[in-house]
């Protein structure tokens, strides 16, 4: 029969979200205490202090606390009694409870400075300290908190207070209108990526750089796109299918062979599924093969970085790269009539894509002139 635990460390919190600060520290005391047992409860509405408005629903934090916790000591629970409650979660209803779950056990409650300092002045705290023993949490194993990482994330930084499965779930779905870090972004595309594609993809965020700042279009949007444009190239007809599928698109007009034209469609869906970008980034993504009548210059410039980046080497590319940053749109119809050569001569239908794009193009520039 397994020994019920006789010391419980107890570590409440909005864990909105939780770092490595409360990892940290809570397996700090854990060992330092010898406690059997440390049971994490993430608080649903906590009495003293309003949530910030942009917090996650309850579901989420929870799934946060979750990745962090789960593993961090021998013996962990991750508790759901304050979550999901709709009324103030006060400290001495939940220890009572587990007071009577582990009838016989000594109780730790584990607190920050901020907390510690006003425990007497919590919804019956006499009765609460009769319980417990507060432990004061160890600052100095990194003094950071969540509300600083709150303010980090829209700025592409923190990703070091996170572990890495709570980073991806914050990007995915840009909780804290967090952005990506640029150096995660690109380790996780180029994971993605056959190795020999990589000096590619960073010639061609490069290109983009350059193209945005150049043309006044949005650098970070044309760096999403160039960093992600191809994380899918690898992949196989049968596995892009997959990913078609799932995500509810009409497949019956792709056949084995359109892989060139089903990584752009597959990497849109993925850099909008697992990296949670934007709209138009994900529409950049989904066009920079084929084109499209009517494309935005974001659009453009993504469409032309993947085809001047400066590994490209094919007759009439430093003519292009002069075009790129002199008329971007007569660029546009040199590269999209180069692809339409290049595909007739190897007699590889053309997407009727390019052809708009294309048309659309030249209507355009002879209307201008």
């Amino acid at each position: 029969m397994k020994c019920k635990p006789k010391k419980i460390g107890i570590f409440g919190g909005a864990f909105n979200p939780p770092h490595i600060g409360h990892t940290n520290a809570a397996k700090t005391v854990v060992n330092e205490k010898r406690l059997d047992l440390l049971i994490v409860i993430p608080t649903g509405i906590p009495p003293y202090k309003e949530m910030p408005p942009d917090t996650p629903p309850p579901k989420v934090r929870l799934e946060m606390t979750k990745n962090a916790f789960c593993g961090l000591v021998p013996s962990i629970r991750i508790s759901e009694l304050e979550i999901y409650s709709k009324e103030n979660n006060y400290t001495i209803d939940t220890i009572r409870t587990l007071q009577k779950e582990y009838a016989g056990a000594e109780l730790y409650l584990l607190v920050g400075n901020d907390m510690y300092d006003s425990l007497d002045t919590w919804k019956n705290s006499a009765e609460l300290l009769d319980i417990v023993t507060p432990i004061l949490l160890p600052r100095d194993v990194i003094d950071i908190s969540s509300t600083q990482i709150r303010a980090l994330l829209p700025e592409r930084k923190g990703v070091e207070y996170l572990d890495d499965k709570n980073y991806s779930l914050i990007i995915k779905h840009r909780l804290y209108n967090a952005l990506p870090s640029w150096d995660w972004l690109r380790k996780k595309a180029y994971a993605m990526l056959d190795s020999r594609r990589v000096a590619h993809v960073e010639g061609c965020e490069t290109a983009a750089i350059k193209l945005a700042e150049h043309w006044g279009e949005n650098v970070d949007d044309a760096r999403e796109a160039a960093i992600l444009h191809d994380i899918t190239k690898r992949l196989d007809f049968s596995e892009n299918m997959c990913i078609i599928t799932e995500s509810g698109l009409v497949t019956n007009s792709y056949k084995k062979g359109d892989e060139k034209l089903l990584h752009s469609i597959t990497g849109a869906i993925t850099a909008k599924s697992v990296f949670g970008v934007s709209d138009k980034v994900a529409t950049a993504i989904r066009l920079h093969t084929t084109g499209v009548a009517n494309m935005t210059l974001l659009q453009k410039i993504v469409y032309i970085a993947d085809y001047i980046e400066e590994t490209r080497d094919f007759p009439g590319v430093k003519e292009l790269r002069r075009l790129a940053f002199e008329n971007i749109d007569e660029a546009m119809i040199m590269g999209l009539q180069m692809t339409v050569n290049d595909l007739i001569s190897r007699g590889i239908p053309v997407d009727k894509s390019t052809y708009d794009a294309l048309r659309d193009l030249t209507d355009s520039a002879r209307y201008n002139t």
